[in-house]
């Protein structure tokens, strides 16, 4: 196991520049995704697992025909703080689209970088759902009816141009979130804020602002599913891998789910692409070339 380790650690090294130009082309988009998940560690001389992070960022611009190719980078980090966040975005301005972790708002204090943040709806729809299946709740069934509607718009124009997703959104969308914002002030007022369906509306309507975004700009989604989909594997993998051995193991385990995750968004085998990838370093490729490397530019 420790020789297995030691292969999978040095590939992680030589994989590391690649890992860093694909960082790179992902901030120099201007809307991105953005989630983290539990990171087991082994705590040496504790014979426990500490909790560090993998912060995931991710492009998919395949919903509005962009023509970015999709990628996910994952990057850990001992801790959730938001400074975490902040240290990956550095360099990266535009629509960040996240779930309501309170961490992210340090985003919004840059003295450069402007980042605007894009709210979740299926985030707030979960809030509702929880409400929902616990027993009769018909305000709850209500709210759920509406967003399901703004789902079924938001069906019907995916995959189209971002002026052509705005226009529709501004035409049917609108209309729907202006009664949905009544019946959220309405119901916020006649329910207690502690009791459950009062904590879901509060919910809603603290990040209010960002989940009505999307109506201003094409290219935002209704949610972060497309970031919680990059992450899932990692989760998956975290049941059979238990932990990792210490903080430098982890940084390896990011760096190559970053590229096999970025290969599986498009369509590339991550087995052929890592074994010509790392053949390929150790054949002397330029560094000047790195970005011949990244998964989306590797032809068979």
């Amino acid at each position: 196991r420790s020789t297995l380790a030691g292969w999978v650690g040095k590939a992680a090294y030589e994989l590391r520049p690649v890992f860093d130009a694909l960082m790179a082309d992902l901030k120099s988009s201007t809307k991105l995704f953005m989630d983290e998940t539990r990171a087991p560690v082994l705590d040496p001389g504790k014979r426990k697992t500490k909790t560090g992070y993998f912060w995931a960022l991710a492009r998919d611009d395949r919903a509005w025909c962009g023509a970015a190719p999709p990628g996910v980078a994952f990057t850990y980090a001992p801790g959730r703080s938001g400074q975490y966040a902040d240290d990956i975005l550095k360099g990266f301005s535009g629509i960040l689209q996240v779930d309501g972790y309170a961490g992210y708002n340090r985003l919004l204090k840059r003295a450069d970088d402007n980042v605007d943040l894009a709210y979740c709806w299926a985030h707030a729809r979960r809030k509702l759902h929880e409400v929902a299946q616990s027993g009769t709740a018909p305000i709850a069934e209500d709210g759920l009816k509406q967003i399901a509607a703004l789902y079924l718009i938001e069906k019907d124009i995916r995959g189209l141009a971002p002026e052509v997703r705005l226009a529709a959104r501004q035409d049917q969308s609108a209309p729907l979130i202006v009664a949905f914002e009544e019946w959220l002030t309405t119901n916020r007022a006649r329910l207690s804020a502690k009791a459950p369906l009062g904590e879901a509306l509060k919910y809603i309507a603290k990040y209010w602002d960002g989940l009505c975004l999307f109506l201003t700009d094409g290219r935002i989604e209704m949610d972060s599913n497309a970031v919680e989909r990059t992450i899932r594997p990692i989760a998956l993998n975290r049941k059979n891998a238990l932990f990792a051995g210490h903080d430098d193991g982890a940084t390896n385990w990011g760096v190559i789910a970053s590229l096999i995750e970025t290969c599986k968004l498009n369509s590339v085998d991550p087995h052929a692409y890592l074994t010509d990838t790392v053949t390929a370093i150790v054949a002397g490729h330029k560094q000047s070339q790195i970005n011949d490397l990244l998964p989306w530019n590797y032809v068979k």
